[in-house]
């Protein structure tokens, strides 16, 4: 048996309105919409489901999601400009990513 990774879902309190957001932070579309409650973004290699979730995120997400650019510090400012957080910055040996929060408060970074 194997299994082959298709998505990544993040729970939210708007999918329609983050996944437009993550959409263009993708520069991608969005694939599917389910009524207002579960959105698909086209991605590769993974797509992005948001889930209607009624409770507020309250603690550090568990899972999140980590993209690679060839020029982090231009693509942070960029996805900044369209309404992200940048939160922290880290480093361990030659490994460098930024920490940032999509408008809902969902935790990624951006590593380069």
């Amino acid at each position: 048996m194997t299994l082959d990774p298709k998505m990544i879902t993040i729970d939210c309190a708007e999918p329609r309105t983050l996944a437009a957001w993550w959409a263009k932070a993708l520069d991608t579309e969005i694939a599917q919409d389910f009524g207002g409650e579960f959105v698909i973004v086209a991605a590769t290699p993974l797509s992005l489901g948001f889930q209607r979730v009624t409770e507020p995120r309250q603690v550090k997400n568990r899972v999140h999601v980590d993209f690679h650019t060839q020029d982090r510090h231009a693509e942070v400012d960029r996805l900044v400009a369209l309404g992200a957080s940048a939160v922290d910055e880290q480093s361990i040996g030659p490994l460098t990513w930024t920490v940032l929060q999509d408008p809902e408060g969902n935790e990624f970074c951006v590593a380069g």
